[in-house]
């Protein structure tokens, strides 16, 4: 608990996501939204994720954590993605 709010902190280095926890939140938003489309890992990867629907995003998340936006805040229904000052004032 902080600042009176209870929570649960995961790092999904080293406790990875499986892949129905991301289409689970995918559920909360699209497979688009989670990915980090600027991750320098995209690039290390040789792979081309514009070219790919959902599967294909939600297989690179699988093979590199590094791929998932962070961080996550899920608050009830709703899925907070990134620390923008925007996305936090959601929170």
């Amino acid at each position: 608990m902080q600042d009176g709010i209870a929570f649960s902190e995961r790092n999904f280095f080293k406790n990875l996501l499986s892949e129905e926890e991301i289409r689970e939140l995918a559920g909360y938003a699209s497979v688009s939204e989670i990915f980090s489309w600027h991750s320098p890992a995209v690039k290390k990867l040789g792979a081309d994720p514009a070219s790919m629907g959902d599967d294909g995003l939600i297989e690179l998340m699988l093979k590199e954590p590094r791929l998932i936006r962070r961080p996550l805040f899920r608050v009830g229904a709703k899925l907070i993605i990134g620390a923008s000052p925007d996305s936090l004032a959601n929170l």
